[in-house]
């Protein structure tokens, strides 16, 4: 394969769209493109009510990945915690499109990739804690597309999300590592690492956060 750029497929297992996942999914469409992102599995429902106009510039079916047009089962590669060896840069050679299956950021897992593991696709892990779906997706570019190592990422485990002085929640995910330079009350530069999110998702984590309170 001559060609580095590869295509990233999303077999989407719900019946609906939820704004966490709309969120998700637009930010993988910032990190992929449309023209390499596919979203199989579609309902009638999601596509009229929940998914994002943005998100429906990329390649949308209502198909399941095995009915996608052109595309090859050896050409897939299941991005599975179950996998018995970790994804790495030569599998950019040897796949042209990486499957995630079911949500990847359920907490406890439900192991959604199981469906799609009994379909016989070629599997590989991306490490032992779990990560949102938008991480998995943007995690496997950097590993087959730029060829960096998986333990060469950078990232964050279970980071704690402060609101406020008194308000905060736990992520039970995996996230790459983002490095920004801030200015502290001193005048001095210091460099933070936080979680790569979606934009809009600290917005959303609040208000979910504050509906929690209020029950």
């Amino acid at each position: 394969m001559t060609d580095q750029r590869r295509c990233y497929i999303i077999e989407h297992m719900e019946d609906a769209m939820h704004e966490w996942c709309a969120l998700e999914y637009k930010h993988m469409l910032q990190n992929i493109g449309p023209e390499h992102l596919y979203f199989t599995s579609l309902t009638d429902k999601c596509l009229k009510e929940g998914m994002p106009d943005e998100v429906k510039t990329a390649k949308c079916y209502q198909e399941d990945v095995l009915n996608l047009p052109g595309v090859k089962p050896e050409e897939i590669c299941l991005l599975d915690p179950a996998g018995t060896s970790e994804l790495a840069p030569e599998d950019g050679e040897k796949f042209k499109y990486f499957l995630f299956g079911g949500i990847l950021g359920d907490h406890p897992p439900r192991d959604r990739t199981g469906e799609l593991r009994k379909l016989g696709f070629a599997g590989r892990r991306l490490g032992p804690v779990q990560m949102t779906t938008d991480t998995a997706v943007n995690v496997t570019k950097r590993v087959v597309e730029d060829k960096i190592p998986l333990d060469e990422v950078g990232y964050i485990d279970h980071p704690e999300i402060y609101f406020s002085r008194h308000e905060s929640v736990t992520m039970p995910f995996r996230y790459i590592a983002e490095e920004k330079t801030i200015l502290t009350k001193d005048g001095e530069k210091k460099t933070i690492r936080k979680p790569l999110m979606p934009p809009g998702m600290m917005e959303l984590l609040k208000k979910d956060n504050e509906m929690t309170l209020d029950l």
